[in-house]
């Protein structure tokens, strides 16, 4: 869709609502779904649209009354922050030139020219939830003049490089490209001077990237062909099919995925992992969660072996604090943690996320237990905020609930230990000297080695293991 500019005496008319500063080091976001068209009426507040970041999905709601002018960008389309995203027409009503009506909104990555930045008035930047504005600008660099023809920039392009008169007159500029695009480039080895651009105002796009690392590969020339149709005829050759079904299929890597990815691979090779295991008799605790599931003060809350499990786990760091710590590198710090916050390692459609319990040290146990409700309802659901998976000290995954045993869970980066709980099975156990069927399970315990010595960490498992083996040490320890 090609923006459509209203006369200069009515410009004002027309709001501009830009992609919110996501902070956390975030610049990007994808659209997932729009929930407005233009034309239709919109009032301040009103959720407009549905965008994830590498950290969660968040609704946007629109800061104006008025009507949808244009949408920028298609569904699927990755957006950088301070992006121009939708136009709301703040006074219908008034004659102005009606804008060209869009066969569709586009699915690529156009980005309109900015203004000069000494030309745009001061205006609040709205943020997405559970964020601040970041002190970090924004702002893209201004571009001198309008957009050229697309025969232009390549023209001007192929100069530069070397094979026109102005090769010889001035040095090639600092080629365009957004973050995102360098950081590809450069990891595909390849120098952004010598890829053509193929987007608005000359700047490089990941296809163009994609295209150039095809044909560092090709053996045949390829010089005279569009990326687009270059990228296509070199793109390997699908897996042989069996019965006319492919083999293979690929996903790209981006939002949620790519978050767990680079966090993972971040603390696997930041933190000296140690992990420890501990198997045990939980019978006693088992039984206390059908007693409280008839609790009137638990009513209409859920009670589960989990329930316990965290709160056993939040008393055996009140006991060996020390655990519950961070690591500053740049400061060359170790920080001790007053307070919890304990997470939860959820299971979603969009991947494994881990939203966390604010200060859970100081709540009772049925506070517990309805903190424990609410965030794995909203994880379910898709709202989680990305506040509320920031700032978590410690972590609890439940891998029980798929029938494992255990596992050496791999901490979350920032946090000083991860309890994993495996599944809970009747077994043969030495019971008071006999041999009785008991329910057991496995816990085991990863830690930051530079945080947590063998001997903290052994305690905390075994005070863990303790009280879920004699429950009533949750009244006498609390």
């Amino acid at each position: 869709m090609t923006e459509t500019s209203a006369p200069a005496a009515d410009t004002a008319r027309f709001r501009e609502f830009k992609m919110p500063d996501v902070g956390e080091g975030l610049t990007e976001a994808e659209i997932l779904k729009w929930y407005v068209q233009p034309g239709d009426t919109v009032t301040d507040g009103q959720v407009v649209c549905e965008v994830e970041t590498a950290k969660a999905a968040v609704e946007l709601p629109i800061p104006y009354d008025g009507v949808v002018h244009e949408l920028r960008f298609g569904e699927g389309v990755t957006v950088d922050v301070g992006q121009v995203i939708i136009t709301v027409d703040v006074a219908p009503g008034t004659a102005v030139a009606a804008p060209e009506a869009p066969a569709q909104v586009p699915v690529a990555e156009p980005e309109p020219a900015p203004e000069p930045e000494e030309a745009k008035p001061a205006a609040r930047q709205p943020v997405l939830v559970g964020y601040g504005v970041s002190e970090a600008s924004t702002k893209r660099r201004a571009r001198k003049g309008t957009a050229a023809p697309a025969a232009a920039v390549a023209a001007v392009q192929t100069e530069l490089n070397g094979h026109g008169p102005a090769a010889t007159q001035a040095p090639a500029s600092r080629p365009l490209a957004k973050p995102p695009v360098r950081k590809l480039a450069k990891d595909l080895g390849l120098d952004l001077a010598g890829i053509t651009p193929t987007g608005p105002d000359g700047i490089i796009t990941r296809e163009d990237v994609h295209a150039a690392a095809a044909v560092s590969v090709s053996p045949q020339p390829v010089a005279a062909r569009p990326a687009p149709e270059l990228e296509e005829a070199l793109a390997p050759a699908p897996a042989e099919a069996v019965g006319g079904a492919a083999r293979e299929t690929r996903t790209p890597v981006k939002g949620v995925r790519k978050a767990i990815a680079s966090a993972m691979v971040n603390s696997a090779f930041t933190a000296p992992h140690v992990t420890e295991f501990i198997t045990f008799d939980i019978t006693r605790t088992m039984k206390l969660v059908e007693e409280l599931k008839s609790d009137k003060d638990m009513a209409g809350l859920r009670v589960n072996p989990l329930l316990l499990i965290a709160k056993a786990l939040l008393v055996a760091i009140k006991r060996n604090p020390d655990v519950n710590a961070s690591w500053d590198e740049e400061n060359q710090e170790i920080v001790h943690k007053e307070y919890v916050n304990l997470g939860i390692a959820a299971a979603t459609p969009r991947g494994l996320i881990v939203p966390n319990i604010k200060d859970a040290q100081a709540k009772t146990l049925p506070q517990l237990a309805e903190a424990l409700g609410e965030l794995v309802t909203t994880a379910r659901e898709g709202r989680t905020s990305p506040a509320a998976m920031q700032g978590g000290t410690v972590t609890i995954t439940n891998v029980g609930v798929f029938g494992v045993d255990t596992g050496t869970p791999i901490l979350n980066p920032g946090e000083s230990a991860i309890l994993a709980v495996g599944a809970i099975k009747l077994q043969p156990w030495v019971h008071k000297g006999k041999v009785k069927p008991r329910q057991v399970t496995t816990l085991a315990l990863s830690f930051d080695h530079r945080l947590v010595d063998g001997e903290l960490g052994s305690r905390v498992l075994a005070d863990v293991a303790a009280i879920l083996e004699q429950p009533k040490r949750l009244i006498t320890w609390a």
